[in-house]
């Protein structure tokens, strides 16, 4: 038995899909609110069966703070896939962040204690990456550096992955995978699943950029990772690097509509400004600070050397996987209408 934490998510839903492909036995876990039936649509897009699959979930509900609840959700399983997290870049999100994303991950460990589970892989993010290589790339060994400022996502991705070694050092057999932005289908308003629907109405984008990678990918690589009992390292799982105003083109292009502007980088600094001085008044301001306004104008190169030696992987390119997911969109829009 395999458990998938977040399964829900644009990731989890395809790590599920891809096992159940393999034959696995899959147990999946889900909160009260979770809209089971926008993943058992969504499943059409990978593959001609997805009823067939879907109802062969096992799903359960699983509360991270509760101990029992995820020790319940343990009985059986040999291995986790553990992608359940909350993505938000916006201040008043912070400690629910910090409780899901950093307890919710100690919590589950602890949980495998004394439990059958024998592998853990670990969903961390290049956002814990700091320092560049002598080649001017981030890469494995670009460790967080606490010394600089980080958003409160990224710091805590980091202190969850501190705990994910914790776990290791104490025995436990686990990998961690920091993916890009996670380019993929389904689950359109959340997390990354907004990309199309933002950038396909923005006029404006910013002058920085990040690094790409389609879902499918990350979901293969995980699982070719633990079912080949690669432990110990993390890997960054991107496909290439690309400016921001670049991939809302190409989107824009596709939807049949007019390029994006650049916002001036001045006025986001302007607005750093005015959130010193107003941010408690007016909540939006709140968003455009000194870590939110890096974030999207650097464009800092990452390398997906180490993966793709690893396991000898070609990854799925920027253009082909926004194409591939921008008609599942349409289609997913229009059916909606």
């Amino acid at each position: 038995m395999i458990l998938v934490t977040g399964a829900t998510g644009i990731l989890g839903r395809v790590i599920v899909l891809e096992l159940l492909k393999r034959g696995k036995t899959v147990r999946a876990t889900k909160r009260k609110s979770s809209n089971l039936q926008e993943v058992r649509k969504s499943f059409q897009f990978y593959t001609e069966t997805p009823n067939e699959y879907f109802d062969s979930i096992e799903w359960v509900e699983v509360d991270f703070e509760d101990i029992h609840s995820l020790q319940n959700a343990l009985i059986g399983v040999e291995e986790v896939y553990h992608c359940a997290a909350k993505v938000s870049f916006h201040p008043k999100d912070e400690k629910k962040m910090y409780q899901t994303n950093i307890e919710g991950t100690k919590q589950l460990l602890f949980a495998c204690q004394n439990s059958s589970v024998k592998k853990f892989l670990f969903v961390s993010s290049i956002a814990v990456l700091d320092g560049l290589n002598e080649n001017g790339e981030l890469d494995e060994s670009s460790d967080f550096n606490p010394k600089i400022d980080h958003s409160s996502y990224a710091i805590s991705k980091h202190f969850s992955e501190m705990e994910v070694w914790r776990a290791s050092a104490e025995g436990l057999n686990v990998a961690i995978v920091n993916p890009g932005l996670i380019i993929g289908s389904g689950n359109w308003n959340e997390s990354s699943g907004t990309l199309f629907k933002e950038l396909g109405e923005n006029t404006f984008t910013f002058s920085g950029g990040t690094s790409y990678v389609d879902v499918r990918d990350v979901a293969q690589i995980s699982i070719e990772l633990m079912e080949k009992n690669i432990f110990g390292e993390r890997f960054i799982l991107i496909s290439e690097n690309k400016k921001y105003q670049d991939v809302a083109n190409f989107i824009k292009q596709k939807l049949g509509k007019q390029g994006v502007k650049l916002v001036p980088n001045g006025l986001l600094k302007t607005g750093v400004f005015l959130n010193s001085i107003l941010g408690w008044l007016i909540s939006p301001l709140k968003m455009v600070n000194k870590v939110n306004v890096q974030s999207v104008t650097e464009f800092n190169k990452i390398s997906n050397k180490k993966i793709k030696e690893k396991l000898n992987y070609e990854f799925i390119s920027v253009e082909e996987s926004l194409a591939f997911h921008l008609e599942n969109y349409k289609k997913d829009k229009n059916f909606n209408k």
